[in-house]
């Protein structure tokens, strides 16, 4: 990027990526790196400040993580969050043992050395640590206390480095914007720059850079991301740009007509349909094991694709929309240290022999930049916030084996939910005044059959799950709270209109410890 960088050093802490947003959530363009990132990698970036985030081990453990001590020589200010605090003040000789009284949970912050971090006075943080700094570095000063952390923050004002024992990233904390603010703009004196418009810039820029004169293919899935990456795309490289959506059977109902509108109606992107119902459901026939599903369906697009492109001349470069959220969960091979909870399609799925080039313009963006990208650029409002909709379509919501049956009972159940939800103004996620509404609504056919009676005759007939989840960034997320009777009248229709559903429930699992897709 060509705008300020603030560079965020990855410890292991489940938070790092809230610091990543909170950053970017300031028009401030942030690059997470693990913190053993070298020299050469850091200098070439030119970061304007550096955050270390926390982490779950202790600084005096064996093969513990430590602060990188070239980051010093470059004479740049940074911030340690928990963790990254007792590292940086490991590293310049301070003292860090275990605490008598662990701090977990909100927790009261004095804050009485004016400083130009943390506000003086009284305020609630969010504390999650078993051990503390005994003795400070030399050079820095108290800035904050509580009960049990006497040093509570630090800060060397001469060299600008500063370190908070609790997590300002965090809603808990709640100076926690104002503190990332005041490291910005007030230590680092960041310009806020990054925004859609210079996002769209930049990536054009990088687009056409990589690309050149080469034809591209786009994955288009009906989604959300894979719409606006191939808007990206078509506005860096034109009719350079053909864009193949896929009939699996597995979409939304009237799925291929809004996309159609919107891709080709509306940006006129040379956009071909293929129907491929048949194929899909041919390569799902008795699969159950959800990663199974993923993988052939990843195939199976990606062959299709690939037939598509023989027929155009084969294109050197694929377009798909994986977003940050898919790298996580996927543990891509730039995140090795994370666990897989679950493959994405756009990640893990794909056949190590496929003949493109992937290009992935929104892979670490979150969910709102990319509609913000996505109004931005002209794509129609109702596509842009449209409901997010996996990749593998609603194979990953039809639990057990996927047949064209089940699918057509689910789609039906999962339009009639969203119908009501949409009469209510439930289907989108708002803050204003009274939080209501869902950031992601959906119904899951599940794998098990329910006793029930319609009209005086016992019936034994499918379970419909639905699932609303309420979310800033869809790395967690909690269950939406929507009125009885909107939910009973939900249920009435789809238990009335669906042939073949006797029971309807409501999933009430937040994430984690749940995902916010059932498979």
């Amino acid at each position: 990027m060509t705008t300020d960088t603030i560079v965020i050093l990855d410890f292991g802490s489940q938070y790092t990526q809230l610091i990543t947003r909170i950053v970017r959530e300031q028009s401030t363009y942030s690059l997470q790196l693990p913190w053993s990132a070298t020299a050469e990698t850091i200098s070439e970036i030119q970061p304007a400040g550096i955050i270390l985030s926390g982490g779950p081990a202790s600084i005096y453990s064996q093969n513990a993580p430590k602060f990188p001590t070239f980051l010093l020589s470059l004479g740049i200010p940074m911030l340690g969050i928990c963790y990254g605090m007792q590292a940086m003040a490991d590293a310049l000789e301070g003292e860090i043992t275990a605490s008598t009284a662990r701090e977990f949970g909100y927790t009261q912050l004095i804050t009485e050395q004016q400083n130009p971090l943390i506000p003086t006075g009284a305020h609630q943080v969010w504390m999650s640590h078993g051990d503390q700094i005994t003795k400070l570095p030399d050079g820095f000063s108290r800035l904050a206390t509580t009960e049990n952390t006497p040093l509570a923050a630090m800060g060397d004002l001469n060299r600008q480095l500063f370190g908070v024992q609790f997590h300002p990233e965090v809603k808990h904390t709640s100076i926690g914007t104002e503190i990332i603010r005041n490291f910005l703009f007030h230590i680092c004196n960041i310009r806020a720059s990054w925004t859609p418009a210079s996002i769209i810039e930049e990536s054009v820029s990088q687009i056409k850079n990589e690309i050149g004169n080469s034809r591209v293919l786009s994955a288009v899935s009906g989604g959300v991301d894979s719409s606006v990456a191939t808007a990206l795309v078509h506005k860096a490289v034109g009719n350079q740009l053909d864009a193949v959506f896929v009939d699996t059977g597995l979409l939304r109902k009237n799925e291929v007509r809004d996309v159609k509108a919107a891709l080709q109606e509306n940006l006129q992107i040379n956009l071909i349909t293929v129907p491929a119902a048949n194929l899909f459901f041919q390569d799902l026939k008795g699969i159950s094991d959800p990663e199974e599903k993923r993988s052939r369906i990843g195939n199976r697009f990606i062959r299709i694709f690939e037939e598509e492109a023989r027929n155009l001349g084969t294109p050197d470069y694929l377009v798909q929309g994986t977003i940050y959220p898919d790298v996580v969960v996927s543990a891509a091979p730039d995140r090795p240290e994370s666990e897989t909870i679950k493959t994405h399609h756009n990640v893990g799925g794909l056949p190590e022999n496929m003949s493109f080039s992937l290009i992935e313009p929104l892979r670490y963006l979150f969910k709102d930049e990319v509609r913000k990208i996505g109004e931005e650029l002209g794509l129609p409002h109702s596509l842009v916030w449209r409901q997010p909709f996996p990749g593998p379509g609603l194979a990953i919501r039809c639990l057990g084996e996927v047949t064209s049956d089940r699918v057509d009972r689910l789609r039906e159940a999962d339009s009639i939910f969203l119908q009501e939800l949409e009469k209510e103004n439930l289907l989108h996620y708002t803050k204003e005044g009274v939080v209501r509404g869902s950031s992601q609504a959906f119904a899951v056919l599940l794998p098990v059959k329910a006793v029930g009676v319609m009209g005086d005759q016992r019936t034994y007939e499918d379970v419909i799950a639905l699932r609303a989840v309420t979310t800033d960034d869809f790395m967690t997320a909690d269950w939406a709270r929507f009125p009885s009777e909107i939910l009973a009248r939900i249920s009435n229709r789809i238990v009335n209109e669906v042939k073949g559903i006797n029971r309807v429930v409501y999933d009430i699992t937040s994430k984690p410890p749940g995902t916010i897709e059932w498979e």
